[in-house]
């Protein structure tokens, strides 16, 4: 009842809440750099209209981080002492989702603001035997929620419109010093949310910060509280880290910390197997090229990759039993989706795209007659090709079939055909002794996968 009484005097102008003026420390944000010319016209609209409405309406998170450390935010997030229901009613197009903890997408055009409502400190929150919140709406005031937030560098509050920085808790300070620092009890944190342990290995690895010693201490002991964590959540926040533009340090970071294990069967062993560490280090490394340019970056191609190994693996077993080439490969493609589907939850439209570019594979090594043209047709060709690219990078495949393909593409129609009439008469490309995919044997066979349509935008080699 007081918590609301103070909220609506503020909201009024008869008083400012005594957690804002006895404990944040105050900057100007053009003091330290930012100016609104640097935000997304989209997150000042938000914020706008909410304190025209009477409401709190602050820059959370990292968009203000980035900004302080001179890198372009991804997206904005907005914190408000608005409930869900209320921003809801404040923007025509927006929609409340969650069922753990309610937040508000308000849309403008194909750009998405994420507005959350302060959150309180709880001392009864609904979580499960290793003490993980499974349900957590109620709502409390901004200095509650700045310490609900994971780390020092995430908990500032930027007023675009005051041109104001709220720091509860001397994240200032840590991101001058590279510093990775937990707000309150680590262990007790990462009960809360396993997943904060993985994204201490994705600010490490992409901002290039020093994890303090007692954040880092209780890590080795939880990790196993990783496999807690629901598999469609685990998969968003392994896409994050993937996707961050530093993934094989990140990926480092996360066998550092032994939080590796399960995630991916791959990473289980990537640094101890040189022909998978070759492969993923080849397609991280480009995958890390293609974000530091600004370009789009499949997850399907990305996915197929990392278990290429467990799926080759298991194809040359099948096929030095005597099993037919193509067969054997749908089987071992199956058998390691099966395998990581209970460990993280990749969408199934990516599995789509990651059964086609590894079906396509052997199809790449038919060059005669008209088997080139249709596969150039094929709605998944690039993100094959470029994955084949890739394997001719590692020497699991001869270089001379990836030259073949790229003067293909780029030849005009006699050139085609005459690269066409010159190619070997038999397929197979692939190195035969240990590394390349298996000797095909009886009958074509038609390629697996759905059609999800579209440009993959696959990393090139």
């Amino acid at each position: 009842m007081i918590r609301k009484l103070i909220g609506r005097m503020f909201r009024r102008g008869v008083a400012e809440p005594p957690a804002v003026r006895r404990h944040a420390t105050r900057y100007r944000g053009s003091e330290l750099g930012i100016h609104r010319t640097e935000l997304s016209s989209a997150a000042q609209r938000t914020c706008e209209t909410l304190q025209k409405a009477g409401f709190h309406a602050w820059i959370v998170g990292g968009g203000v981080r980035d900004l302080l450390l001179g890198l372009r935010p991804k997206d904005f997030d907005i914190a408000t002492d608005a409930t869900p229901q209320q921003v809801n009613k404040l923007f025509r197009r927006s929609r409340v989702i969650g069922r753990r903890f309610q937040i508000v997408h308000v849309m403008f055009g194909r750009e998405v603001i994420e507005v959350s409502t302060y959150r309180a400190l709880s001392t009864d929150s609904n979580t499960d035997e290793h003490g993980r919140v499974l349900h957590d709406n109620e709502w409390g005031t901004q200095e509650e929620d700045a310490v609900r937030r994971d780390f020092t560098i995430n908990a500032l509050y930027y007023d675009p419109i005051g041109d104001a920085i709220l720091d509860y808790h001397d994240g200032v300070r840590d991101l001058q010093a590279r510093t990775l620092r937990m707000i309150g009890d680590p262990a007790s944190r990462y009960r809360e949310d396993p997943v904060r342990m993985l994204r201490v290995a994705r600010f490490a690895a992409k901002l290039g910060f020093t994890v303090e010693p007692r954040t880092r201490a209780p890590i080795a002991e939880l990790a196993p509280l990783v496999h807690n964590i629901p598999s469609s959540r685990l998969f968003d926040e392994m896409l994050k880290l993937l996707l961050c533009g530093h993934a094989l340090d990140a990926l480092g970071e996360l066998r550092n910390e032994g939080l590796h294990h399960g995630l991916l069967p791959l990473l289980d062993v990537i640094l101890e197997q040189p022909a998978g560490e070759r492969f993923v280090s080849a397609a991280l490394a480009s995958t890390d090229a293609r974000v530091a340019d600004g370009r789009p970056v499949s997850p399907g191609f990305l996915f197929a990759t990392l278990l290429w190994q467990q799926v080759r693996v298991r194809w040359e077993a099948a096929a030095a039993k005597g099993e037919h080439s193509i067969p054997a490969l749908m089987q071992a493609i199956d058998d390691a989706l099966d395998d990581q589907a209970d460990q993280l939850a990749i969408q199934k439209r990516f599995v789509s795209d990651m059964r086609e570019i590894w079906s396509l594979q052997p199809r790449l090594e038919r060059r005669n007659g008209q088997a080139p043209y249709r596969l150039l047709e094929h709605i998944r060709f690039r993100a094959a090709y470029d994955f084949m690219l890739l394997r001719c990078e590692v020497g699991e495949v001869d270089q001379e079939l990836g030259a073949w393909w790229s003067a293909f593409i780029d030849a005009d129609g006699e050139g085609r055909a005459a690269l066409v009439t010159g190619a070997p008469k038999s397929g197979p490309a692939a190195k035969r002794k240990g590394r390349g995919g298996p000797r095909r044997r009886g009958r074509r066979g038609a390629t697996a996968g759905g059609d999800s349509g579209g440009d993959s935008g696959s990393p090139p080699a």
